[in-house]
């Protein structure tokens, strides 16, 4: 065993160089001015500051939170029956659908947003609208798989104790069924918001850059005006909700458990 633990050196170094450090640049810009030399370095927090002084940033921020659990509310109205009429089929059946629901991700996101881009040029909607398509379209799979597993690997017999109970199919699903499945969506929540609070290429792509999120924000300030600085601060200030909302969404699910169990 101790041989086989070597193999995870490899995996360290990677996780280091590709996760930590960059991390840890985002963080040492986010705290300093622009302009520092190698080795003398200016800390400020003016950098957070300026961004709740913007008037433009803190109003894409929560235009893109919005988007997010818009984005989340219509994947779970729309990703739970659909993940519960898979549980209810015959195995094979379920093989298949499951398979036409990721088989669309085995393609490129950028092009399959680009496949929606021409699409939607032949319908009449609105910028906000299509890009409310674009998420919905990419981020409904992971939804889908996370309910689906917390639906089949609910005991039958539990279903059929209700029923012998004199449980109607309306007070199984609510009692036996709901519960037992909300850690499926619970993760399904957290898999969709996590992508679609930050994401800058589908509002860029399918909104002309008329529909600016957080996520193009950061990209301008980094790529465009190269603000480094601020544009780190933003980067430092998601990652903070990001870890709250996965926080939150991990403390529903345990105190979920607790009462299951």
């Amino acid at each position: 065993m101790k041989s086989f633990s070597k193999m995870v050196y490899p995996y360290i170094v990677w996780a280091f160089v590709m996760i930590v450090l960059p991390m840890v640049m985002i963080v040492l810009y986010a705290f300093t001015v622009k302009g520092n030399s190698v080795l003398t370095f200016q800390f400020t927090l003016d950098n957070f500051a300026r961004f709740f002084r913007d008037t433009i940033s803190p109003s894409v921020l929560w235009r893109s939170l919005k988007m997010a659990f818009i984005t989340n509310g219509l994947c779970i109205l729309i990703g739970y029956p659909t993940a519960y009429i898979f549980a209810k089929m015959k195995p094979n059946n379920q093989a298949i659908m499951i398979l036409l629901v990721t088989l669309p991700m085995w393609i490129n996101v950028l092009v399959r947003t680009y496949a929606w881009r021409g699409l939607l040029g032949y319908v009449d909607f609105s910028t906000e609208m299509r890009v409310y398509v674009g998420m919905i379209y990419n981020f409904m799979p992971f939804m889908i798989l996370e309910i689906y597993t917390s639906l089949s690997k609910i005991d039958p017999n539990l279903i059929v104790a209700s029923h012998d109970l004199g449980a109607n199919d309306a007070e199984t699903f609510r009692r036996v069924i709901l519960p037992l499945s909300l850690p499926g969506v619970v993760s399904g929540i957290t898999l969709v918001f996590l992508p679609a609070v930050s994401s800058f290429f589908i509002p860029k792509f399918l909104g002309g850059g008329q529909y600016v999120l957080i996520g193009n924000l950061i990209e301008d300030y980094f790529i465009t005006s190269g603000d480094w600085n601020f544009g780190s601060a933003i980067s430092l200030i998601m990652a903070i909700i990001i870890l709250i909302s996965m926080y939150v969404m991990r403390k529903l699910d345990h105190e979920n458990k607790e009462v299951l169990d």
